[in-house]
Parts: structure tokens; C-alpha cells; sequence
């Protein structure tokens, strides 16, 4: 890199926002430069080679829904969309007290796929329980985008319990759910969030998982990257941004602690909100000063991910979870080996994912590696006799943002008030929860006001009866 470079356009941060708008850009004969402080693109959804275990390992066991439709845009264009392996049969299996529960995945009309998982649902609930939830499913039904903010203020369990929920249903599926999906327990969760993914739960069917034949950043990372050089741009790594480059207004580039001086019209700020607020902080531009405050409210979900390599197979499943318990450390597990055709003829190499509370910072990973293998032996008894080969702890301190209460309306859109300044990212006001989706949509937001043309797809709506229903509250 030159000590003074011209862009069309920078952006800062090459994860799956930045470097999918980089693209979006690209595509649309843009020069781009995108600037990443660590020595590897892929931020947040990266994956690297462990030489001990001798395979491609995720930052955290990553998965991939039939509604992620913007982040399988992006496996499109670069050609990797095949690398992702469905379960469309069997959304989840669910373990508890080591018995396996299958959960369906059905496309009726809505609301009427709910009746696959009835019976065992009133099996495991009973009748008073299971009924519990209509209140929360007359309001999931009919709530709109006005609705669901104005219960941003309010903490998910204390909404629940409102609505007179039964205490055995919070804990068998809201926290289990919640938990797992986004990665707070329901006393730090906004009663916003929760509805939001418990609506579409309600309202679309057919919705299942997918798993990466691949490490996930082989998914896209050299994908965009071509797409970007290939129109006279590059992806700089450790090219830390030391502040923005602001006058009268207007964004003119970005400064480098390097010191080199980079110029563009346009720069895209897709960083998540911890290191966009002290990068904000340094530019000490006072039009930012509000930006800057509400980054700094959003905190970072912290994860341990595990992986263990066994001398033998547990069985034939890609992926389950385990219903709630406070005592547990994991959350969901998947078996690589019955995902990436590498890995078919040796034993279970399975990646999990303890969250939130439950990722005990202060254990040892000793202690990790033991309670994860002990948690498996719950799942297959095969486990028991097993032989642990390999194993790799990650702690990653802020995996996504954390959907406390009052966050769901402070999340800003792609414009800021510095004109030519953009942000992208999970964080932002994306209508999804944080997520591989939701970072790959605030790409399509941000680039869209650059290109001056629609980009984005409409956020996910509700359909059938209670589609329906929701339309005829609106009149």
C-alpha cells in the first residue's frame, strides 16, 4: 500500500459485512479498499487450520438457516452456495435427561406446522402448560414493527410471566430457544428480540439448518476477495484504522496507525460496536458523538468453543441441542464428521458452543474439555468408551451482540451524520437479530445508498393465517 491511496470507497472491517459489500460494490465497478486489522479476513465468522487437530476449525461451530437469504446471495456470486449441507427433514434434535427428541420441520400453512410438534410438545408440558403460550401466540400473531419496539424496554422472562406463562414452558422452550438463538438468558433479553424470532417461528414454516462442508471462511472470504481485485481493489489485513479522516461534514478517508493516508468519498464502517465506538472516539468528530455513545451500549455475547476429536463415531446425527439446564455448559454440538466429506471415514469430530452465562470464563480448559466429553456421554453411549485425540477451547469475548432491553431501538441505520460515512453489521437496524444474515443484509443496506438502486430484500414477514391476521390489525 501506498503511503496515499485513492478508493472509491473503504471499508473498514472484513467480515461478512464488509467484505459483502465490498463486493456489492465491486460488482458495480467500484475500486474498493477493505481494511482489516487482524491478519486474516473473515472476522466474527472465520475459521483458521489447527495443526494439532489437522482441520480447518470455526471461531465459534457456526450454522446457517433456510432464511438467511442474503448470506446465501453472497455464496452465489462467489460460487460456494453447494458447500452448504441441509437438514431439511428435522429442525433440531433436542436432548434431555438422555432422551433424544426430534423436532420437525414441516411446511404447512402457518399456523398450522405447529401441529407437527404438538403431541410432543403436550407430552412434555401437558396440557395446562402447552396452553400457556396462546397469549404469547395471539400477540406474536398480530404484533407489528411499531409493536415489537415498544417492548423493547422490557426484559423477556418479566414479559412472559405478564402473559401468564407457565413457569415449565419458560424453561423447556423459551430459555432453551432464547439462549441458543440469541445468546442471553431471558432476564437480560428484550421482550422485542424474543417476540421477533418467536413471530416468525409462528408465522413461517419450512425454515431449516445447514451446515458448511468447509471451514466457514472458505465459504466467501476468497470468494469476495477476488471479486474485489478483480476491479482494482484489495483487502489490506493488518491495516488497523487509527481514525477517520473528517472535514466540514464530510468524510474524506481514513488515517492508518501506520500513518499512511487513505482517500474515498464513500467510507462503510462495518465493525461491530465495540470497536467501532473507540475508533469513533479517536476521530473526535462531534457530529459522531452521539454514534459513539450508542455503540458504546452494546455489549458482546461471550462464547467458549470447543472441539473434540474422538477415536469413534457417536452415530449418524450432524446436530442437536440440549434443552436447558443450569448446570449445563454446552449449548448445541455439531458432529463434523457427518458434515464435511473429509472427515467421513474417522472417528466423531464434534464442535459445541457453550454461551452467554454459560461460558464460564474462569474454567480451565481442562475443565472444559472434561464436562464437554461428559456432556456427550449424555448424548451417545458410545462416548463412554471414547478416546479424546484432539481438542481445541476458544474463548471469543464478544461473538454477537447482546439483544439487552433497550438495544432493539437504539440500533442505527446505514446513514450516519457525517455525509459519505456508512455503517454495516449485525448491530445495525437491519429488522433481524444479530446474526450472519443480519450482517450480510446491513451490506445490502449500506451499498444500496452508494449505488443509489435497491439492493436489499424485505426482512422476513409473517404468511398464511397469521399473516392474515397481522394484515387485518394493520387496516
Amino acid at each position: 500500500m501506498r503511503e496515499s491511496s485513492t478508493f472509491d470507497a473503504l471499508v473498514i472491517g472484513a467480515g461478512v459485512a464488509g467484505l459483502f459489500c465490498a463486493t456489492e460494490l465491486a460488482d458495480a465497478g467500484l475500486r474498493v479498499g477493505v481494511l482489516e486489522a487482524r491478519a486474516c479476513p473473515g472476522g466474527r465468522a472465520r475459521s483458521w487450520h489447527h495443526a494439532g487437530m489437522g482441520l480447518e476449525v470455526d471461531v465459534g461451530p457456526h450454522v446457517i438457516s433456510s432464511e438467511h437469504v442474503h448470506f446465501m446471495r453472497m455464496l452465489r456470486r462467489v460460487g460456494t452456495a453447494t458447500q452448504v449441507d441441509w437438514q431439511p427433514g428435522i429442525l433440531v434434535t433436542l436432548l434431555e435427561e438422555r432422551r433424544l427428541l426430534d423436532v420437525a420441520s414441516v411446511s404447512w400453512p402457518p399456523p398450522l406446522h405447529l401441529l407437527a410438534n404438538g403431541p410432543m410438545t403436550l407430552r412434555r408440558l401437558g396440557v395446562r402448560a402447552s396452553l400457556s403460550h396462546w397469549p404469547v401466540i395471539r400477540e406474536a400473531a398480530r404484533v407489528d414493527e411499531a409493536g415489537l419496539r415498544a417492548l423493547d424496554a422490557v426484559d423477556a422472562f418479566s414479559w412472559l410471566g405478564s402473559k401468564g406463562m407457565a413457569a415449565e414452558a419458560i424453561d423447556w422452550f423459551w430459555r432453551s430457544t432464547l439462549l441458543s438463538l440469541l445468546n442471553v438468558p431471558l432476564e437480560e433479553c428484550s421482550a422485542a428480540s424474543a417476540l421477533r424470532i418467536f413471530r416468525l417461528m409462528l408465522g413461517r414454516s419450512g425454515y431449516h439448518f445447514g451446515f458448511p462442508r468447509v471451514g466457514l471462511s472458505q465459504l466467501y472470504v476468497p470468494g469476495c476477495s477476488a471479486a474485489i481485485r478483480e476491479r482494482g481493489g484489495e483487502v489490506y489485513t493488518r491495516s488497523a484504522v487509527r481514525a477517520l479522516d473528517v472535514q466540514d461534514g464530510f468524510v474524506r478517508g481514513v488515517r492508518l496507525r501506520s500513518g499512511a493516508l487513505l482517500l474515498a468519498p464513500w467510507c462503510i464502517l462495518a465493525l461491530p460496536p465495540w470497536h467501532a465506538a473507540p475508533l469513533l472516539a479517536r476521530t473526535r468528530e462531534p457530529l459522531l458523538a452521539p454514534l459513539q455513545a450508542t455503540a458504546r451500549r452494546f455489549l458482546g455475547a461471550p462464547y467458549t468453543s470447543t472441539v473434540l476429536a474422538l477415536d469413534r463415531r457417536l452415530g449418524p446425527r450432524r446436530f442437536w441441542a440440549r434443552v436447558w439446564d443450569p448446570e449445563d455448559l454446552n449449548t448445541d454440538f455439531y458432529d463434523l464428521a457427518n458434515i464435511r466429506p473429509e472427515l467421513a471415514g474417522a472417528g466423531s469430530v464434534v464442535a459445541c458452543n457453550a454461551i452467554g452465562p454459560n461460558a464460564h470464563p474462569e474454567w480451565s480448559e481442562q475443565a472444559v474439555v472434561a464436562r464437554t466429553l461428559q456432556e456427550l456421554q449424555d448424548f451417545a453411549p458410545a462416548a463412554r468408551e471414547a478416546r479424546v485425540l484432539g481438542a481445541s477451547v476458544h474463548r471469543i469475548r464478544g461473538a454477537v451482540p447482546q439483544p439487552r432491553p433497550g438495544t432493539e431501538t437504539l440500533r442505527p441505520g446505514a446513514r450516519t451524520a457525517v455525509t459519505g460515512l456508512l455503517l454495516a453489521g449485525d448491530w445495525t437496524d437491519t429488522a433481524l437479530p444479530c446474526s450472519m444474515e443480519s450482517a450480510a443484509r446491513s451490506a445490502a443496506l449500506a451499498a444500496e445508498v452508494i449505488l443509489q438502486r435497491t439492493i436489499a430484500l424485505a426482512p422476513p414477514e409473517t404468511y398464511g393465517l397469521v399473516g392474515l391476521l397481522r394484515s387485518r390489525r394493520a387496516k
